[in-house]
């Protein structure tokens, strides 16, 4: 069986190859950065993010299985949020339930049309959440874990966390029709 890029790379890693590391980088911190991004807003945190997943990725590459292609970017993910969500909770201690009241009910209606709204625009909405909500809808909606694993990871209740993924929900829905009517209002 023919090694792939992915694993003669990974190779090369685990010799420590400087110019692995750097290609990997290069590669990969794109993206990476696009990862923190949906989590933190500053752009030295996020620098600092970035800066301390790739130390650890160094650190931990001997633990990397390889499972097939793409599995070194879900790893590289892993720890870039896994990173991500350990700033917040060392500069915001515990992720904490948000104050529902300071929030109307959001209706629950039907979702909007995203496919006239840019894709930055809509990372620029989500990063614009409450911290809670946020890294809840985050962790749900790109991660991909459950409610369950998410109040794990988080330190709050189960239902706390599908509440807060609800209201950033409903309240990124409200953002939404916000952003559409301002942009038929530019038309008009």
């Amino acid at each position: 069986m023919e090694e792939n890029k992915e694993q003669i790379l990974i190779r090369r890693l685990l010799t420590k190859d400087e110019a692995a590391w750097k290609e990997l980088f290069g590669t990969y911190s794109g993206n990476l950065a696009g990862v923190c991004n949906r989590y933190i807003s500053g752009k030295d945190d996020v620098h600092d993010i970035l800066q301390n997943s790739f130390i650890k990725m160094f650190r931990s590459i001997e633990t990397f299985e390889y499972r097939g292609s793409g599995s070194l970017k879900a790893w590289m993910i892993r720890i870039t949020v896994n990173e991500a969500l350990k700033h917040i909770r060392q500069h915001s201690g515990r992720i904490q339930d948000t104050d529902l009241s300071e929030f109307p009910d959001i209706p629950n209606d039907e979702e909007p049309d995203l496919d006239e709204i840019p894709q930055a625009t809509i990372m620029k909405l989500i990063q614009s959440l409450p911290d809670g909500y946020r890294t809840v809808f985050n962790l749900f909606v790109f991660e991909q874990k459950s409610h369950k694993e998410i109040a794990g990871l988080l330190g709050i209740a189960e239902n706390s966390s599908a509440s807060q993924f609800h209201r950033a929900k409903g309240l990124l829905i409200q953002k939404i029709k916000e952003f559409k009517m301002s942009k038929k209002a530019q038309y008009e």
